[in-house]
């Protein structure tokens, strides 16, 4: 009866391992999806910042040229 106790001890205990490695690896995968819509905002947000530094730039020599 020990040895029964114990074994059904020892699954119920693997099953508990397996959500924990099956949590773990989801949780990695979603960091690595937040890592790269971050890196992703980033290059979007260097590009705006190009843009509209490169708009001014013109209107500024637009505006030297009509005085």
């Amino acid at each position: 009866m020990r040895f029964l106790t114990l074994g059904l001890a020892m699954v119920l205990a693997g099953c508990g391992v397996a959500d924990v490695g099956t949590t773990a690896a989801t949780t990695a995968k979603l960091q690595a999806d937040q890592a790269k819509q971050a890196e992703q905002m980033k290059s979007k947000l260097t590009a705006d910042i190009a843009a509209a530094a490169a708009a001014e730039q013109q209107r500024t020599q637009a505006a030297e040229q009509q005085q």
